[in-house]
């Protein structure tokens, strides 16, 4: 059986509906810009949140980075897969006509993340004495668990806040998204600052500023859906019954969801947890934090356009428009190459200046800039995947 989504036939379209790979392009940056700055201003939250705790010292700052991937790994990431599973349940309901089963789907995955996050926020913990009996270095460990359960309140607000993103992303809805983002990280320096210096927390105060963060984003969200037209009306009719039902089909997808999304993430969590092993963990942990967070940040386009991919497909196949997701499909692979080859350049050239964004340490700094230019390289693989790799059922193809 051929895949539809790689013809290049107009056929499957229905009344006027533009084709042209213009009228393509123009959609998804409609829909990937927004998001995009989304993207950039929730991981500004962490970025700047290492920026704090970098200049505590270095092992603040070996705690927080070995923390937050530790965190991301076994918790962020989990979550976050499971609710990108929304991006296809919503996607094709909203495409079809099935507006009420939009606001369904969404309550059903708000009751599962939040039963998840309960053993995760257990896990955390204990995280600790975990990364201490896997051999990271004893400050180093002590240091990331007390930043670890700090960091215990962001996981709720967190599960809450992705399932409201992706339930107004299949919606094409995404300037919300980008205003809560935006309210989070305005507050996000000025929280982190009050916590961390004047109430004198250190890195537990920047802890605590994710979550405020997290709760600032998610209030915004929240906000909008149950006071806006478009939802009101439509997608958002209040809490169902119905929520309860159907909840092994959601897990169906939102497994392979979120394996999909650890698999990626564990790959570069894993580095920064391994750096703590080496013979100068700090140091050696902080370089790496830098990295992969510089690389962060040059992802979230890729990433913006990969969710605004995951909705094209997912409302053009609910439609019965294949021949549009194909479309769709080629034009996010000619943006995203372009995207990722500038930002790679980027890297390079300002390779000596990127490590002192995060750190006053000469030595980090320095070590930080002979790893840029592999990292650049790394970048469009990683861009080309983001936009690839997709959320849809097997099913649906």
């Amino acid at each position: 059986m051929e895949a539809p989504l790689l013809t290049g036939k107009k056929h499957g379209v229905v009344g006027e509906e533009d084709t042209s790979a213009c009228s393509e392009v123009r959609k998804q940056l409609y829909l990937a810009g927004p998001l995009v700055a989304a993207h950039l201003l929730m991981n500004s939250v962490q970025v700047v949140s290492l920026m704090f705790v970098g200049r505590l010292g270095r092992l603040e700052f070996a705690g927080a980075s070995v923390a937050t991937a530790f965190t991301t790994a076994t918790g962020l990431c989990l979550l976050g897969g499971m609710a990108s599973a929304l991006a296809t349940l919503c996607g094709q309901a909203f495409g079809a006509g099935q507006y009420r089963q939009v606001g369904v789907h969404k309550q059903r995955a708000m009751l599962v993340l939040a039963a998840a996050s309960v053993p995760v926020a257990a896990l955390w913990a204990y995280a600790g004495e975990l990364l201490a009996w896997c051999g990271v270095d004893t400050d180093i460990a002590a240091s990331a668990g007390s930043y670890a359960r700090w960091l215990t309140p962001s996981l709720f607000a967190f599960a809450q806040m992705q399932c409201h993103i992706q339930f107004l992303q299949a919606q094409n809805v995404v300037v919300p998204v980008m205003a809560g983002a935006a309210a989070a990280a305005a507050c996000h320096p000025v929280v982190c600052w009050l916590l961390a210096r004047g109430l004198g927390l250190g890195s537990r105060g920047v802890a605590l500023s994710i979550a405020v963060a997290d709760l600032v984003n998610l209030a915004v969200l929240a906000v909008y859906v149950r006071v806006a037209p478009s939802c009101k009306a439509t997608t958002w009719t209040g809490f169902s019954g119905e929520a309860f039902h159907g909840i092994p089909g959601f897990l169906k997808l939102a497994v392979p969801s979120a394996l999909m999304v650890c698999m990626e993430w564990w790959s570069f969590q894993l580095l920064v947890l391994l750096a703590g092993l080496l013979p100068n963990p700090k140091l050696e942990t902080a370089v790496v934090s830098i990295s992969l967070h510089t690389v962060n940040l040059a992802v979230m386009v890729s990433i913006g356009l990969g969710s605004a991919i995951s909705t094209r497909v997912s409302n053009e196949l609910g439609a019965s428009r294949p021949a549009a997701a194909g479309l769709a499909t080629r034009v996010v692979l000619f943006l995203a190459i372009s995207v990722c080859v500038s930002e790679g350049l980027a890297m390079v050239l300002a390779r000596n200046l990127l490590g002192y964004v995060y750190s006053n340490d000469e030595e980090v700094a320095k070590y930080a800039a002979r790893v840029m230019p592999v990292l650049a390289v790394a970048l469009l693989f990683d861009g080309l995947q983001n936009v690839l790799s997709g959320k849809q059922d097997t099913s649906t193809l």
